[in-house]
């Protein structure tokens, strides 16, 4: 007989699928304008004798009789060519031919040369070199822009231009980085010439935008930046500030048929890819030194209908994950491993509520103290930032990766100590409970998700054939990926398991019990409860970023960053892993299908580093 919860399956299962499919078709129709835009996935062998992706898109409006400006757009470190959505939407939907790249390590492109970090502008220019060559673009009106590093890879660009026999380059928006000010003796210069320059500067931006004095002490901070000296020299078209006029935000000043323009919101580093204001700072500027072909309002976006799309794609994929797993229960292969709905554990004691409490608290403390140490290590920052050779290419995955490893053992230290102090005297059978099923349905449970698992990524790769589109929102993104992924997935993978393996024998064969008779708020807690220490950690930084205008000292930006898609994977992964032992008993399936999803999802949206 099934369960009410397998009985109600087909209904999530058709539901998970039905978000997916409308994701792409939504998702797809606003990135083409409805079939006004072109949309075609480049590979291509670069000036560099690299290897690049791109994103290619093309209006229909642009024609060789009829040629349209041409940007190409990047995103920053650790990030991949989607991320510039909201850019690539909204200027190719205006008449512009837009170039959105994987820079080079990242995404689809070659790996990034540790020695080479410049190589091809990161990419970007030799994606220039391409454009330029376009039958249908404007070569008097090719511009570059990018975010974080990408503005950096456009400031690299710049250089290799202006040693270039032919300048391609005419225009320049940075987004989130600073500019070039001075030369190689430190003297204020115009590296850009007679080029346009924008740039969005914010006043809580993480990384960039501050003064310092001949020590390197910080002597101003970002939400002072404009009247700083090198925002007045930029300002000032490359002039000593003490020569120069003073200048305000949000203005275009204008000097040899060139202008300068400085946005200045008050937002993070990262909102920068996901701000309304700062694309329509973007479409403004373009319009003021290209001419939009398309003229449309700069306030008018249509982007973040995309971004809702994806999101519910992403929700339709979390859920794909447990009714699939379910429906597989039906099947001849995986009968097996159907099992009536375990007992909950009585922990509504005062001595096991104690217990309970006392597990989640120094877990959860454990959690955030053991994130901040890591992220104080020297040799845990080395190879975070790939500087410290190792095999583990990607720095930042490797970082994440050892944090939950740990958190994995810990958690297994917590679970012992309150099974023989506690549960096993009052009648927690680790059997019955499923932490020991038995080798056999171990080994037929992870069969089962990597069934579930390669079956969910199929579908990604069926979205991204069909319709371009991928699963996210934000920084947490399910996309298509190369095979070459998978090899370097299996580094990781390992450190992966220990946690979410330990965490779902934890949510579901220890701390699974009803309270005030509810299931559901116990599962709600213990999502919560993964995710508190991350919360508590961006919280505190961003509280005392906005008081102070600095960040928490030995606490980076970056390490606060990194934690925005974790909060998310970690309340999701323990509904995920509830919902799956609820119907087989076995903790172990949902452990092994939220590692491999994260490990995935992590490795394909991050910086891969070679050394030579």
């Amino acid at each position: 007989m099934k369960t009410p919860l397998l009985r109600r399956n087909p209904f999530w299962l058709a539901l998970s699928l039905v978000l997916m499919l409308i994701s792409g078709v939504v998702a797809s129709a606003v990135q083409t304008d409805a079939g006004g835009v072109d949309i075609e996935d480049m590979r291509w062998e670069t000036a560099s004798g690299q290897m690049m992706s791109a994103l290619l898109f093309k209006p229909d409006t642009a024609t060789v009789d009829n040629k349209a400006p041409a940007i190409v757009v990047s995103h920053g470190w650790w990030n991949n060519r989607e991320m510039q959505d909201a850019n690539y939407v909204e200027l190719a939907r205006r008449g512009y031919v837009v170039v959105s790249i994987d820079m080079y390590g990242h995404g689809n492109s070659s790996y990034l040369l540790n020695d080479e970090l410049t190589l091809g502008g990161t990419g970007m220019y030799d994606a220039v070199k391409l454009v330029a060559d376009f039958p249908y673009v404007d070569q008097n009106k090719i511009g570059v822009s990018g975010h974080s590093n990408g503005a950096r890879a456009a400031n690299f660009s710049v250089a290799l231009d202006n040693e270039a026999d032919t300048q391609l380059i005419d225009a320049v928006f940075l987004v989130d980085n600073d500019p070039t000010y001075t030369d190689a003796d430190g003297a204020y210069t115009n590296v850009y010439g007679s080029r346009d320059v924008g740039l969005v500067a914010d006043q809580y931006d993480e990384f960039f935008f501050r003064g310092y004095d001949e020590t390197g002490a910080v002597v101003s901070l970002p939400r002072d930046y404009i009247t700083s000296p090198n925002a007045q020299s930029f300002l000032n078209f490359g002039t000593d500030p003490a020569d120069g006029e003073t200048r305000d935000a949000n203005q275009f000043y204008s000097e040899d048929g060139a202008v300068r323009i400085i946005y200045n919101p008050a937002q993070t580093h990262p909102w920068g890819t996901i701000s309304k204001a700062t694309v329509a700072d973007q479409l403004e500027y373009w319009d003021e030194v290209f001419g939009t072909p398309t003229p449309i309002a700069a306030g008018s976006q249509i982007w973040q209908w995309k971004e809702a799309f994806t999101a519910l794609g992403l929700v339709g994929f979390g859920i794909f994950l447990v009714a699939f797993t379910r429906a597989l229960l039906g099947t001849r292969a995986f009968a097996g491993l159907k099992s009536d709905l375990p007992k909950t554990i009585a922990a509504n004691t005062r001595k096991g509520l104690a217990w309970f409490w006392g597990g989640l608290a120094a877990t959860v403390l454990f959690s955030g103290v053991s994130y901040v140490w890591l992220s104080q290590q020297p040799i845990m920052q080395g190879i975070a930032y790939n500087i410290t050779p190792t095999i583990f290419t990607q720095g930042a995955v490797f970082f994440i990766a050892a944090w939950s490893a740990i958190n994995g053992i810990f958690a297994a230290i917590v679970m012992a100590i309150s099974y023989f102090a506690f549960g096993k005297k009052n009648g927690v059978n680790l059997r019955d409970v499923g932490v020991l099923p038995g080798w056999k349905k171990f080994w037929h449970g992870i069969g089962l998700g990597a069934v579930v698992v390669t079956t969910a990524f199929a579908i990604v790769f069926v979205m991204d054939y069909f319709f371009k589109t991928d699963f996210r929102f934000w920084v947490l993104a399910v996309k298509a990926f190369e095979a070459d992924k998978l090899w370097i997935a299996l580094l990781y993978v390992p450190f992966f398991l220990v946690y979410f393996v330990a965490n779902s024998v934890a949510v579901n064969g220890f701390n699974r019990f009803t309270m005030r008779g509810k299931e559901w708020v116990n599962t709600l807690l213990l999502a919560v409860a993964n995710s508190f220490a991350p919360i508590v950690l961006v919280v505190a930084q961003y509280a005392t970023f906005f008081i102070s205008g600095e960040l928490i000292p030995g606490f980076g930006g970056i390490f606060s960053i990194w934690l925005f898609p974790v909060i998310v994977i970690l309340a999701a992964s323990a509904v995920i892993s509830r919902n799956i032992y609820r119907v087989t008993n076995n903790p172990y399936i949902g452990g092994f299908i939220n590692a491999a999803v994260v490990t995935i999802i992590s490795v394909s949206n991050t910086l891969t580093v070679i050394y030579s």
